[in-house]
């Protein structure tokens, strides 16, 4: 195997881990934005459920979530 073809497969296997790497990087920040959007959403169901003042249904529209998903949170943190 010439020197050149010995450069060239080393940068291939160099791009592929790079490649590799950033896509783990990517899916894991992308996983972390994910999960902090969620847990606002479940500070400000919360809030807004401790306050009394909306009901279940509107709580949800404000949040653009499900009566369901306000009433599992209702349930979790026993409130």
């Amino acid at each position: 195997m010439a020197v050149t073809e010995k450069y060239i497969n080393a940068n291939e296997e160099s791009l592929k881990s790079y490649r590799d790497l950033k896509n783990v990087i990517d899916t894991a920040f992308g996983d972390g934005e994910t999960k902090g959007k969620i847990e606002e959403k479940i500070q400000g169901i919360i809030k807004a459920l401790k306050q009394g003042k909306l009901t279940v249904e509107e709580i949800a529209e404000v949040f653009s979530t499900t009566a369901e998903f306000v009433l599992k949170v209702k349930r979790d943190y026993n409130l």
